[in-house]
């Protein structure tokens, strides 16, 4: 095992693991003979949960921060038409992280969701992980300035000659007022996302109550018909054998009938003869 896929194996393990697998990796590494890999390893620090989903994000989402670099790029090559692209890159990938935090039994928090998205933005305004190697920060980034973002301030327009010295320019926003901004419309925006999934879960909730509750009446009615059914056939099954007690007591009553015949032939027989 080399150094780096050591570093890359431990940063995909879960929060409450680190420790137990960075010792684990460490002695693999001292096994091998790389001493010094090892005793870095072991030096590693473990990182809070909000760099610990952003480097979750590398390794999940990687699609995702690499539209969210790209258009960092495009933000420092002067592309302004970027900005909104760089917003819903951010945006996606701090739904990502949300997902990750609940699905890990995190709590994803404003102010835990504020830091990744502030880790991000320095992220994507440097364009690197260094000094950690990707998808394994030990710490959060502080949020990038203008110049790091590669959105250049607009020059004031010169004064004519003839007017008074112009009063210095307002100083730019500080470096935190463009994260606040940046991480702002990045939070309206998952806001809005979270709005329509919750309109869309409720409407499927509502389609599925509507569904189970014709389930439910198409169940009834199939009991209300299997009972009639059941009546139906108990009712034919006595009428049957009321038809087979009749009929028993017609081919009695016909031998009676028989018998009585016979009886009066011979009466008139023996009347007859009597008579000659």
């Amino acid at each position: 095992m080399r150094y780096e896929d050591a570093v890359a194996s431990l940063y995909q393990v879960p929060l409450d693991q680190f420790v137990a697998e960075r010792k684990r990796l460490a002695d693999a590494l001292k096994a091998a003979g790389d001493k010094a890999g090892a005793a870095a390893l072991a030096k590693r620090a473990r990182p809070p949960i909000s760099a610990w989903v952003v480097d979750q994000l590398w390794w999940q989402a990687r699609p995702a921060f690499e539209a969210l670099f790209a258009t960092a790029q495009a933000l420092r090559d002067g592309k302004l038409d970027a900005m909104a692209p760089h917003r819903e890159a951010i945006a996606r990938l701090r739904s990502q992280a949300a997902k990750i935090l609940i699905s890990a039994a995190h709590g994803a928090t404003e102010a835990t969701l504020r830091k990744v998205t502030q880790t991000l933005a320095a992220l994507a305004a440097t364009g690197s992980w260094d000094p950690d190697p990707p998808g394994a920060l030990s710490l959060d980034r502080d949020p990038p300035g203008f110049e790091a973002a590669g959105i250049a301030a607009l020059e004031a327009t010169p004064a004519p000659a003839s007017a008074p010295a112009a009063a210095p320019a307002p100083a730019e926003r500080p470096a935190e007022r463009l994260a606040d901004e940046v991480a702002r419309q990045a939070a309206e925006a998952e806001r809005r996302r979270e709005h329509d999934e919750a309109a869309a879960r409720a409407e499927a909730a509502a389609e599925q109550r509507r569904a189970e509750a014709a389930r439910a009446k198409a169940t009834a009615e199939r009991h209300r018909l299997e009972a009639a059914l059941r009546t139906a056939r108990g009712d034919l099954a006595q009428r049957e054998r009321e038809v087979a007690e009749l009929e028993r007591d017609l081919a009695t009553a016909r031998e009676r009938v028989a018998q009585a015949a016979a009886v009066a032939a011979g009466l008139a027989e023996l009347l007859a003869q009597r008579d000659n």
